[in-house]
């Protein structure tokens, strides 16, 4: 073999070498860097005055929304749910993908049992990949109506945002509220087949706002500096209902939806449903005043829906004098259609190279799926659904049954009834 060639392979084997310790270096270093964070989650009864009325809710260490959870991108957290409850209860992360760790999900009777009353069960949240906003939140019957909280997920170490950082960031949780018992609610509309009973009001990180009765005192405030710019976490944590977001005389920039980035969108409002996460950028760029922030429901169909309005106040620091009316945004209408598309339609992945989008190119399968809320017969129109008939919900005309064990062990392992 010629001189020159061998040198050639041996110092292609060395650079393949060093590459392969850089490589290995860099993972060592992430690894390094993840960090292993632990939760303490007691579910506990606990009283709340609102609307007027008092009532005990099921909450997380006593506050409602519950604890957030905070973390960065790589990091594994391990939640320990302790419940001190009346009734078997999980807990889900919702929108954490959980690679190769479905025992942790979450969702009742699919990957785990309830966690009996006075008992603990311990959950490993993996997070892989996901960055920016999510939330967890109690996965059975209605429970999540209060049981419910924010996942903060920095960027990793030695990264950061495809934006300027902000200067601060918010939390901002919709959610609502019910003066009857929420379990009681659900159960009641099960029995009879109706619908259940739509809340009483929606709440910004718990409180109703002013346009409630007894609520004015309580109404949340987000404190802003001018000429500062703020990354606001939105959580629409409500049971049902899509809901316009808007701040009076502010732009809202959306940076990120569902822990995903998108590209930047400015917008006068927001649509967001149920379950969906929105990171948006608000410049404190007018004049220092109070200004109302303000959620309303979207509804385009014909089934019964609270059409009431949640605000806060969005309230500059420094010294000026209050205004003596507060600026409040226009939203659109509870059931314009054509606006919740308008902006829905704009929503695209930020798709750049420091955090692409794997999009399957090749399909190799099709599916149908069609989603639907049915209707079975009850002789004599004893059911308290439309015609006296019984609501009952499906995919492709088949209802689900919340099963008695759990599937995914059961399917895993063996069949074990779940014990309550």
């Amino acid at each position: 073999m010629p001189l020159d060639l061998l040198v050639g392979q041996k110092m292609e084997i060395i650079l393949r070498f060093l590459v392969l310790i850089f490589l290995l270096n860099a993972s060592l270093r992430c690894i390094a860097q993840a960090k292993v964070l632990h939760y303490d989650f007691v579910l506990k009864e606990a009283k709340f005055t609102k609307l007027c009325s008092t009532k005990s809710i099921l909450t997380v260490n006593g506050t409602f929304p519950g604890p957030t959870i905070r973390v960065n991108k790589g990091d594994t957290a391990f939640v320990t749910v302790h419940n001190q409850g009346k009734y078997g209860v999980t807990i889900h992360w919702h929108g954490v993908r959980q690679p190769r760790n479905p025992w942790s999900d979450g969702p009742e009777n699919i990957t785990q049992c309830p966690i009996p009353p006075k008992t603990s069960f311990t959950q490993e949240i993996i997070f892989s990949a996901e960055e920016g906003t999510l939330w967890w939140h109690a996965h059975s019957d209605w429970t999540r109506a209060t049981v419910h909280g924010a996942i903060i997920i920095s960027p990793a170490p030695n990264t950061t945002y495809p934006f300027p950082k902000p200067y601060a960031e918010e939390t901002i949780i919709l959610g609502e509220w019910y003066k009857g018992d929420v379990m009681a609610i659900i159960d009641e509309a099960l029995a009879t087949g109706g619908d259940p009973n739509v809340s009483d009001a929606f709440t910004i990180n718990g409180q109703p706002g002013d346009l409630y009765n007894c609520s004015s005192a309580t109404t949340y405030s987000l404190k802003v500096d001018s000429g500062k710019t703020y990354l606001l976490r939105i959580i629409n944590s409500i049971m049902n209902e899509e809901q316009f977001f808007g701040i009076a005389k502010h732009k809202l920039k959306l940076v990120a939806t569902d822990a995903s980035y998108t590209k930047q969108i400015t917008a006068d409002y927001l649509m967001i449903s149920p379950g969906q996460t929105m990171d948006v950028l608000l410049t404190a760029n007018q004049s220092p005043s109070r200004y109302y922030i303000v959620s309303t429901p979207f509804a385009d169909s014909t089934a019964p829906f609270d059409n009431s309005t949640t605000t806060a106040i969005l309230q500059y620091n420094g010294n000026y004098k209050p205004p003596s009316s507060i600026p409040f945004p226009t939203l659109p209408t509870y059931n314009n259609k054509t606006a919740a598309e308008n902006f829905t339609k704009r929503l695209r992945s930020l798709a750049s190279k420091a955090h692409p989008v794997n999009v399957p190119r090749s399909i190799t399968r099709r599916i149908f799926i069609t989603v639907s809320v049915n209707q079975i017969y009850c002789p004599s129109a004893s059911c308290s659904g439309p015609d006296g008939n019984r609501l009952s919900a499906s995919l492709n005309n088949i209802s689900f049954q919340t099963p008695t064990i759990d599937i995914l062990q059961a399917y895993y392992r063996y069949i074990l009834p779940c014990s309550i």
